[in-house]
């Protein structure tokens, strides 16, 4: 009995970090790959709820990414998109500082909010581009 405990144990744990295994075996797409791959599961969820227009408007993009796209080309957009961003908040914070010299309250917390937003599109496009 005491051969079973363990050897019971050991089972278990196998089952148990066998999907673990598998998950980190799978590899994460990067590039055009990953587009066309986010592209498909969209299509699917389109056919699943029987959007026929939605899953056609996929369906080109689809087939447009699949004879367009590369990675250089994607990662060279994706580079834009980050240097557009980051002059966003350079120009959003030369707001806020001009408000802040006037004094003006309202124009302050608007510009505030402003430039928080600008941030945060600035760090989903630096996210975007590792992908």
């Amino acid at each position: 009995m005491k051969f079973l405990a363990p050897f019971a144990l050991l089972t278990f744990a196998g089952f148990m970090a066998t999907p673990l295994l598998a998950a980190e075996q799978a590899p994460q797409l990067t590039g055009c790959a990953a587009k066309r791959q986010a592209i498909s599961t969209q299509i699917e969820q389109a056919k699943a709820h029987g959007d026929s227009g939605q899953q056609a408007g996929l369906e080109k993009a689809l087939s447009e990414v699949t004879a367009n796209c590369t990675d250089a080309s994607l990662k060279k957009e994706r580079e834009n998109k980050v240097l557009d961003a980051k002059q966003e908040v350079s120009r959003r914070q030369a707001d806020l500082d001009k408000a802040m010299k006037k004094g003006d309250a309202e124009k302050i917390n608007k510009r505030k909010d402003k430039l928080a937003e600008s941030r945060k599109e600035l760090q989903e496009a630096v996210e975007e581009l590792d992908q």
